[in-house]
């Protein structure tokens, strides 16, 4: 494999926490600290894909590198492919990480993490999920749980993933994280096929690669980023990133 290339797509609009991106914590705008959390991680060049100036504007000055997609992709994983085209039409990366937009205290370690098991020729798609330690995220639709197999240590076979509780019975439930590791092939064939039955259904974008047959794994970790949806969970952020420069 080539060097990876790590992709943040980065949208302004955002129904339940407007200009999202922009949002400060702890002095910056929170898309630099997600930003600096992917070069931290070290596995290869770190570019935006936004679809607004204004935050490109805001990398640039940071020291980054942000390109300006279309505004009207359906998902951020569309976004990536018009990102992909734009800066590396040559296809010298064959490995895209997507790193989301609204993980600020996410470990870079993590993201290193992901991109392992595409040693292995078979994995299509490679995401992360961490044992769910509360009961109530067991029943909560919005946290999003990874149905799967351990196929090595630490690592799962993704069979399904859902809203529900799942699967039934006594062990784990794992609470998916969404970052993903694509090899360059399947996030092309994965952004030209139609949304899925059961996509549709869970609103689940990562169900369409199951439907058609890709294969996803998944690397166990133990941090839980915090991902920012609403102004709570802003504030939460805000507090994580001031206990760490605390100490």
């Amino acid at each position: 494999m080539s060097d990876p290339l790590v992709l943040i797509p980065a949208r302004l609009a955002a129904t339940r926490l407007p200009n999202k991106p922009l949002a400060d914590i702890a002095g910056e705008p929170m898309i630099i600290h997600v930003w600096r959390r992917a070069v931290e991680a070290g596995i290869g060049p770190v570019v935006v894909a936004t679809d607004t100036p204004e935050i490109v504007q805001v990398v640039e000055a940071a020291g980054g590198l942000a390109v300006l997609t279309r505004p009207d992709h359906p998902s951020g994983s569309d976004r990536l492919a018009e990102a992909l085209e734009s800066i590396d039409p040559e296809g010298r990366h064959d490995v895209v990480v997507n790193v989301q937009g609204d993980l600020p205290t996410i470990d870079p370690a993590i993201i290193g993490a992901a991109v392992v098991p595409l040693s292995d020729k078979t994995v299509d798609i490679v995401t992360l999920c961490a044992p769910i330690t509360h009961p109530d995220e067991a029943d909560n639709p919005n946290v999003v749980k990874l149905v799967g197999h351990e196929v090595a240590p630490g690592r799962l076979r993704a069979l399904y993933f859902t809203r529900a509780r799942a699967p039934y019975g006594p062990g784990p439930l794992w609470h998916h994280i969404g970052l993903y590791a694509y090899r360059r092939k399947a996030l092309v064939r994965f952004v030209a096929l139609p949304p899925g039955e059961l996509e549709t259904r869970e609103k689940l974008e990562q169900l369409r690669a199951l439907e058609a047959g890709m294969r996803i794994d998944a690397v166990v970790v133990d941090d839980l980023p915090l991902g920012v949806d609403t102004p709570e969970d802003l504030e939460r952020a805000r507090a994580v990133m001031q206990r760490r420069r605390l100490n």
